[in-house]
């Protein structure tokens, strides 16, 4: 197993307009996945604008291996019904992290990113000093469905004894 670089923690916060899978509604919950981890939120009953504000930790080791989102239907007796996913794509946060930025005013934007084909990005995302961090929000079009997005928030944690995401001390520390 290789050496973390750092914690992400992803808060998963809220559905929007969640597909019907269900009679009339369905009983969402969001499994992340990168690599070998895969973590879940709670289910919501019978809603397709859950509230979750689930905050689920993934250990990372590697920048470019991809974070997934997949939202699913909870079923008691049959297998449970996929109801869309999407990709977080964390490069444009870790360019903000690797500024070194400091001491900057609470709600000051560091970066916006926009939506595109490249991106699961449903409005623009703002990465955000606050409290001393630097946090994402996103709002996440969910993919292979006929509707739906997905409200996170990431934000990264350094882990002591672990080089972390700064280029410059890795430079310093060979020096």
């Amino acid at each position: 197993m290789a050496t973390p670089v750092g914690l992400l923690r992803i808060r998963v916060l809220r559905g929007i307009n969640l597909a019907v899978r269900d009679t009339v509604s369905s009983d969402p919950y969001v499994a992340v996945s990168m690599g070998q981890q895969k973590l879940k939120t709670r289910v919501v009953k019978n809603n397709c604008n859950p509230e979750w504000n689930d905050e689920l930790t993934l250990s990372i080791e590697d920048l470019n291996v991809p974070i997934n989102l997949i939202v699913y239907d909870k079923d008691t007796f049959t297998a449970d019904d996929k109801m869309g996913d999407a990709e977080i794509d964390i490069k444009p946060y870790i360019e903000c992290l690797r500024m070194g930025l400091e001491k900057l005013p609470n709600g000051c934007v560091v970066k916006r990113v926009q939506p595109s084909r490249t991106n699961c990005l449903s409005d623009e995302s703002c990465c955000v000093w606050n409290n001393g961090k630097i946090v994402q929000d996103m709002s996440l079009r969910l993919r292979n469905v006929e509707c739906g997005e997905v409200v996170v928030q990431i934000e990264w944690i350094d882990l002591p004894g672990c080089k972390g995401l700064s280029i410059e001390s890795e430079t310093a520390n060979v020096a």
